[in-house]
């Protein structure tokens, strides 16, 4: 309520001073806008270019998402299970979570092309490191003693890692994936910016040469109500599926 109320006197005093100002619209055009977007539909197309952007967007950022949380569990696995796995892919892993992924999106473009291949590819390889290493840390902090337990009674490496170490980490890749959703969003804007046809952060760039801040604001407000939304279901499936994993209010 502070950062609105803020907003609206200091939209109000650039107002008063040029009545044109386009810097910070006021409240209630910013409400308008909304209402605009959310339901007027584009002459030539006939689809309604909001609804469409967020569908394209949230396509994108969900299969980015899936593909590093299915490849930051699979190797955390590996890495945190077994050491001769460790010791080759973990420091191989860590220089390339030094790599900036936005310096490799020109790279993605030219390799992978301006579909949308290249823009779940950038998703994907921004937050994957982060998830392995994660993950493989959790791994390797299980109590050995279940470890040993488990070999005595006979179970392999597979059955180790699918009965043992998999229930304990999936509320773990649940909250990682939590963290490392700003940074996914911030690759999705960054790659529709830079080369796409809709989407969210494409529509912002497109109309930011016009200045129209009205429409930048609503669809930045939307986006962080997605992101809020999307972080709240992941915690509320986590609290569901693993209790006893003691989330708390992150």
């Amino acid at each position: 309520m502070l950062v609105l109320i803020a907003y609206a006197l200091g939209s109000e005093a650039r107002r008063a001073v040029n009545p044109a100002d386009k810097l910070l619209p006021a409240p209630t055009q910013i409400v308008e806008t909304a209402q605009r977007l959310l339901t007027q539909s584009d002459k030539r197309s006939g689809d309604i270019l909001f609804w469409k952007d967020t569908g394209a967007s949230l396509r994108r950022l969900a299969l980015g998402v899936g593909i590093a949380a299915t490849l930051g569990l699979g190797f955390g696995l590996l890495i945190g299970l077994l050491p001769l796995v460790r010791a080759g892919l973990a420091p191989f892993v860590s220089v390339l979570s030094m790599i900036p992924p936005l310096a490799v999106l020109p790279i993605l473009f030219i390799v992978l092309g301006l579909g949308e291949v290249s823009k779940v590819a950038l998703i994907a390889i921004g937050i994957t490191p982060f998830l392995i290493r994660d993950l493989s840390q959790r791994v390797a902090e299980l109590p050995a003693e279940q470890i040993v337990k488990a070999q005595t009674l006979g179970a392999t490496s597979l059955a180790i890692g699918l009965r043992v170490a998999l229930p304990q980490i999936m509320p773990r890749l649940l909250q990682a994936v939590r963290l490392s959703l700003g940074s996914a969003w911030l690759f999705l804007i960054a790659a529709e910016a830079i080369a796409a046809e809709n989407g969210l952060g494409y529509r912002i760039f497109l109309v930011r040469r016009y200045l129209a801040m009205d429409v930048i604001l609503t669809y930045v407000i939307w986006i962080t109500l997605l992101a809020f939304v999307i972080d709240w279901l992941l915690k509320r499936l986590t609290q569901r599926l693993y209790p006893w994993a003691g989330e708390g209010g992150l």
